[in-house]
């Protein structure tokens, strides 16, 4: 196909997914009996060993699809407007084409979440007949380390590859803290994004016992740069960051549950991938009974909670549905948590 026809064949469908987005924004406002966001892991195995992730292993056999559409159909039922796939690393999962199809089958907006390792020219394009919507990378450093080898240097062809071939949007997520050794490599991984037609955002790692620590000076000035180079509209919707890189809390009311589900392998209902436990409920027993109790219920974790998608999706409702019963207790993570 020639060039100029693949720009137009994706922005218009750039377009159609805009008007997509805004219904679901416009559902999501009229009625908070639905959820906006479910985060489903069919494949918890993954090809790399970050340091900071609890969120892999490496013996873990692929959901069966025929398990998956039953939990995405349960999904679509419930009302839900965006699935995000992840893991683990989703690629690795035999029918993933058919996982996001299913998904785009229902109405509803397909995103994935994936370290990028594997994507190919066809795998790309494969990708684009599925329908996929969104995809988002993580990249941690400009050279691989001990902590991760999601590096520029061994992604930055994928990345050609995605902007050659891909007629969905590409979010490039860069991060400080934690154990990244050079801050100054998140400017060159956003630089990079948005030089091939990208956005990029960027995001925080730290340590996960619930005591929120704040940026070292040079950390902050890199985050402050990025955040300035991030498109309004995510900037808006990240706003949540800035008291996390200063190390104060935030006074919101986390919807997790409700308004977002994480549906672990297993097939469960968590608040998060860092509350893994609670509610601890089949999805396919989860009923509207089950989300306007969660809508209702405090968290203990909000207001040092890292999980940007939560966050996020949250935002939709910070104005109004008064949480009346009583927080939850939950246990903070262990280790290091990404702010993905």
């Amino acid at each position: 196909m020639p060039h100029s026809a693949k720009r137009v064949r994706k922005t218009i469908k750039g377009i159609a997914r805009r008007v997509r987005e805004l219904r679901m924004i416009a559902k999501g406002l009229v009625s908070t009996r639905h959820p906006v966001l479910a985060h489903v892991i069919p494949m918890r195995r993954c090809n790399l060993a970050c340091a900071y992730c609890n969120e892999y292993d490496d013996h873990s056999k692929p959901v069966p699809l025929e398990t998956m559409y039953q939990r995405l159909d349960h999904l679509a039922a419930l009302g839900t407007t965006v699935i995000t796939i992840s893991g683990g690393e989703p690629l690795l999962h035999p029918e993933l084409d058919l996982l996001i199809a299913r998904v785009r089958h229902h109405g509803m907006i397909a995103g994935m979440i994936t370290n990028g390792y594997l994507l190919t020219a066809e795998r790309i394009q494969r990708l684009n007949r599925a329908g996929l919507d969104h995809l988002q990378i993580s990249i941690d450093n400009v050279l691989p380390d001990e902590v991760s080898k999601k590096s520029l240097k061994v992604l930055d062809k994928k990345l050609q590859l995605l902007s050659e071939h891909a007629e969905f949007h590409v979010n490039i997520n860069s991060v400080v803290g934690g154990g990244i050794r050079n801050p100054q490599d998140a400017m060159t991984v956003g630089t990079r994004a948005l030089e091939l037609g990208f956005t990029s955002t960027i995001g925080i790692i730290h340590d996960g016992d619930g005591q929120l620590q704040p940026l070292a000076e040079a950390e902050r000035s890199v985050y402050s740069a990025m955040r300035a180079m991030e498109k309004s509209s995510y900037a808006r919707i990240n706003g949540f960051q800035d008291n996390i890189a200063h190390g104060r809390e935030n006074q919101w009311r986390c919807r997790a549950g409700a308004r977002y589900l994480y549906i672990c392998e297993d097939g469960l209902v968590h608040y998060c991938s860092q509350q893994r436990g609670y509610p601890g409920k089949p999805l396919l027993a989860y009923t509207s009974a089950d989300i306007r109790r969660e809508y209702r219920t405090a968290k203990s974790c909000a207001p040092r909670c890292t999980v940007a998608c939560v966050h996020q999706t949250s935002y939709l409702d910070f104005w109004r549905g008064k949480q009346d019963l009583a927080p939850a207790q939950v246990e903070q993570p262990q280790g290091l948590v990404r702010i993905s």
